[in-house]
């Protein structure tokens, strides 16, 4: 009876927000109190169960993500995005332009929310386009996949840096996993994909070829724009090392608590208001209005979370996730495929990848500590699934549509394949670092 009233709760979530188009945030919150009643849980335990769900998971979370939105905008306004990909389209040269706006992507998806980077990124790739004549979705298609699979598979994203809380996934692994999963997704998805698209022009409105650009000296250097953008990748990095090479210290202590992920995005967010703000000759009370305008940009984002985090609770106190458990329990079936096909699934009912990947990483929660199975990698198939088979209920679908000024036919033929590759590159990935580690 527990499994078929998840089903009606992910079928009701499903017809609040791609039906009825209700917010997502009170969409997960009806569905917590449909699941609580039929579970025969007392009303003011349900409403308990909702207040600490949301507690517990927007606690590490507010400070991960306020402190990524401060610098993914900074990183945005000053123009460190603009110089990092002129650099590297210079770098790189025409014939391989497609490899430095795939760098581009990636490394200022990192730092910077999916649909900021989208509205940055695609600008520059029209501009590249242009002065190098070549098809718009053989430049912009591989830079989008980048973007699409920082946001989908890496922390400090939404949904990853979630889903990783829920798990009690260690976070550094999530990222190093992660980034090893990315490399090849994003190479067969970007570019080899983009080369196999003949018949499709790309024609954007013209207003979208007039992107604000930055003059020379208005932009940080390269190397204090490529520093500043992956300095919080650095630290993380430098802490997993100290942990694994370096004996009990002071020093491993010191480095382990500058790259754990909380103090690393307030130093890189430091780094940056100095970097990219002071050193620009700004004023600090301009580079403060930066950093609030890049924080509310994500107060909806918040609130989904936090409705997928009481969602999460009301699963465990009603006893849904042990039930779930022990269906599981002596199956032979793989916790990553069963992951990531319901995430799959979710993702092509409702559309956001976001409220795919938390609702199925509530529901599989049971997984995460199962014996031999590495949360991490749980983190990640989910991951993969939430970008599958993008499509009309997709809000990033109509964005690349509108953006490349294609038909809907045309989108699901390079948009909808494209995100659809990332997410089996990621489930295979997946598969096969569980046989490695």
């Amino acid at each position: 009876m527990s499994l078929l009233i998840v089903i009606a709760g992910i079928l009701l979530l499903f017809a609040l927000i791609a039906g009825l188009k209700l917010n997502s945030f009170l969409s997960f919150i009806i569905v917590c109190l449909f699941v609580g009643l039929l579970q025969g849980m007392e009303p003011l335990a349900i409403i308990d169960s909702i207040q600490k769900g949301i507690g517990s998971t927007l606690g590490f979370l507010v400070l991960i993500l306020g402190l990524g939105a401060m610098l993914g905008k900074l990183v945005a306004d000053s123009g460190a995005a603009q110089r990092i990909t002129t650099k590297l389209v210079d770098t790189f040269g025409i014939k391989h332009v497609q490899w430095a706006v795939v760098l581009t992507g990636f490394i200022v998806g990192i730092p910077m929310f999916y649909s900021v980077g989208f509205v940055i990124l695609v600008p520059l790739a029209f501009t590249i386009a242009a002065t190098t004549r070549l098809p718009l979705l053989y430049v912009g298609l591989p830079m989008l996949t980048s973007l699409s699979v920082t946001h989908g598979y890496l922390p400090p994203h939404p949904a990853p840096t979630a889903i990783a809380t829920m798990f009690n996934a260690d976070f550094g692994k999530t990222l190093m996993y992660g980034l090893l999963i990315a490399v090849p997704a994003i190479i067969v998805a970007g570019p080899f994909f983009a080369r196999t698209i003949k018949n499709i022009e790309a024609k954007p409105l013209a207003g979208f070829y007039n992107p604000t650009v930055l003059t020379d000296d208005e932009m940080p250097s390269s190397a204090t724009s490529l520093f500043t953008a992956l300095f919080p990748i650095i630290l993380i990095f430098i802490a997993i090392g100290a942990e694994q090479f370096l004996n009990d210290g002071l020093l491993k202590t010191i480095l382990v608590f500058v790259g754990s992920p909380v103090m690393a995005m307030l130093l890189s967010v430091l780094l940056a208001i100095y970097t990219l703000g002071i050193k620009q000759g700004k004023k600090m009370k301009a580079v403060m209005e930066v950093m609030v305008d890049g924080v509310k940009g994500i107060t909806m984002i918040l609130l989904v979370i936090a409705g997928a985090g009481a969602l999460k609770q009301i699963l465990i106190d009603s006893g849904v996730s042990d039930y779930i458990a022990s269906l599981l329990e002596g199956s032979n079936f793989s916790p990553i495929l069963l992951a990531w096909l319901i995430a799959t699934a979710i993702r092509v009912c409702v559309g956001s990848a976001t409220v795919a990947g938390l609702t199925a990483a509530g529901i599989v929660l049971p997984l995460a500590s199962a014996p031999g199975v590495h949360a991490e990698l749980l983190v990640l198939a989910i991951g993969s699934g939430s970008l599958m088979l993008s499509h009309v209920n997709d809000s990033g679908f109509w964005l690349f549509k509108e953006y490349f000024n294609l038909s809907v036919n045309q989108t699901l033929r390079t948009w909808t394949v494209m995100e659809t590759i990332v997410g089996i590159m990621g489930l295979l990935g997946t598969l096969l670092l569980s046989t490695i580690i």
